[in-house]
C-alpha cells in the first residue's frame, strides 16, 4: 500500500512539473524570430516617444521582468531588448504608471488593449489606426492567463 501511494505521488508530481514546464516553454518554442537590430533601428527613427523597461519595478521578480529600450510611434511600438518569456502576454496603454498587478487590475478597465505579445526579444507591435498613443502615458505588458504584471514604462 505504501509503495502504491509513493508511486501515485511521484507520478502526479512529474505530471504537474511537466505541465508547468510545458506552459512556460511552449511560448518560447513557438515565438516568432526576433527582429534584426537594423529593422528595430529603422522603426526607432520614426518614434514619437522613447522609454525603457527596467528590472527593478515593484512587481518584477525572477519570472516577470523587462529590460529594453522601448519606442512608441503612432503606428508601431518597438522593444529593443528582452522581456521575461511566458504565455498569453498582452500589451496595454494606460494613463497611469503602474508597477504591480494590484495597481494594473485597479485600472485595467480603462486601459487600451493594443495587441498580443508573442516574442520576447527585439520585437515590434503594430498599433491600429484607432489608437492614439499620445492620449496615454504608460506601456504595460501583462500576462492575461495568470493575471501577472510583467513590466511597464512611462513614456510621457
Amino acid at each position: 500500500m505504501k509503495n502504491k501511494a509513493l508511486l501515485l505521488f511521484s507520478h502526479l508530481f512529474v505530471l504537474i512539473v511537466g505541465f508547468g514546464l510545458g506552459v512556460y516553454f511552449l511560448p518560447i518554442l513557438t515565438a516568432p524570430k526576433s527582429l534584426d537590430t537594423l529593422k528595430i533601428n529603422e522603426y526607432e527613427q520614426k518614434a514619437l516617444y522613447q522609454t525603457e523597461f527596467v528590472k527593478d519595478l515593484k512587481g518584477s521578480d525572477l519570472f516577470h521582468w523587462g529590460e529594453a529600450k522601448v519606442t512608441i510611434s503612432k503606428d508601431k511600438i518597438t522593444v529593443n531588448g528582452s522581456i521575461a518569456p511566458g504565455p498569453d502576454y498582452k500589451l496595454y496603454l494606460t494613463n497611469e504608471f503602474v508597477e504591480h498587478e494590484d495597481e494594473f487590475l485597479a485600472i485595467k478597465d480603462q486601459a487600451k488593449y493594443v495587441a498580443e505579445v508573442k516574442s520576447f526579444n527585439n520585437f515590434a507591435i503594430d498599433v491600429s489606426n484607432d489608437i492614439q498613443v499620445n492620449k496615454y502615458n504608460t506601456i504595460v505588458i501583462w500576462c492575461e492567463s495568470f493575471n501577472e504584471f510583467i513590466t511597464s514604462a512611462k513614456y510621457q
